[in-house]
């Protein structure tokens, strides 16, 4: 069973590398679900906002843009290369209210009560015990404030996705992966009762159907060199990475693929 700490490398490795092709234009589902949080959340001018698992800034910075001059939005995340992103991003954008830095969702180190919203967007599911992480980002939310949990619902990117696991099972069935860490919370009600047992109140929970365009063949590999599925390849000498890239290519184009399923879970939890 994965430790706090394999987790903890194996998601820093992971989207360490990922960061060169993460904000490709082909993957604008990052910045699209990370929008959609923050309108679902709707910070008011002047919030101090924490975003966990912050990546680049796909929620950080409409949250930074909500929040206003008088607010502040920290962002964190356990990939530095990720977050030199955010950094620049803001700073294009003007955006002087937001701070990124490299930080555990285990151990945050902030005060208790400190911030009117709080946000995890596609990053709950990577600790092995998503309790004691819904824990940790509740107890630095102040009274009345919310708690905004984003997760992949199921069927995620399919049918590539088993297309994916096929090649890497072909090549290297030693790194091939029957589950995927969203699966454990991919529905409302398992999203609901791990919001509830860790501590979290007034929980309203949201499903939503969609799909994210695949364009070519080439879009598809670019989402799969920007996103987790990275770390499985970063596992790999260069002639099976080719061998995967090829029947990546070889399907999406004979199956005529042009769209993947996204379907998402946002839930917004309410402090009394």
């Amino acid at each position: 069973m994965a430790t706090p700490h394999d987790a903890k490398a194996r998601a820093a490795a992971t989207y360490n590398a990922a960061a060169d092709r993460y904000d490709d234009r082909e993957n604008s589902f990052w910045e699209r679900f990370g929008r959609a949080t923050i309108e679902r959340l709707r910070p008011t001018p002047g919030s101090r906002v924490l975003d966990v698992c912050c990546g680049s800034g796909a929620s950080a910075l409409p949250a930074a843009e909500m929040a206003g001059p008088a607010g502040f939005v920290l962002g964190v995340d356990l990939a530095e290369k990720l977050l030199q992103l955010a950094r620049m991003k803001a700073a294009e954008r003007g955006l002087r209210n937001t701070e990124f830095r490299v930080a555990d969702m285990l151990d945050l180190r902030l005060p208790e009560a400190h911030f009117d919203a709080v946000v995890c967007v596609f990053g709950i599911f990577f600790v092995p015990d998503m309790v004691a992480g819904i824990r940790a980002l509740w107890h630095v939310l102040r009274p009345r404030g919310k708690l905004a949990i984003t997760t992949w619902g199921p069927r995620f990117f399919e049918p590539a996705t088993t297309a994916f696991w096929n090649a890497v099972r072909d090549v290297r069935p030693d790194l091939y992966k029957g589950f995927n860490p969203w699966d454990r919370i991919s529905d409302p009600a398992a999203v609901r009762a791990l919001l509830l047992e860790g501590g979290a109140e007034h929980v309203e929970v949201i499903a939503e159907a969609g799909t994210h365009p695949i364009p070519s063949a080439e879009a598809w590999w670019s989402a799969v060199l920007g996103s987790g599925y990275r770390g499985t390849l970063e596992q790999m000498d260069a002639d099976a990475r080719e061998r995967v890239h090829a029947a990546n290519l070889s399907y999406i184009r004979s199956a005529g693929i042009r769209s993947v399923e996204a379907n998402v879970v946002y839930a917004i939890a309410t402090k009394t």
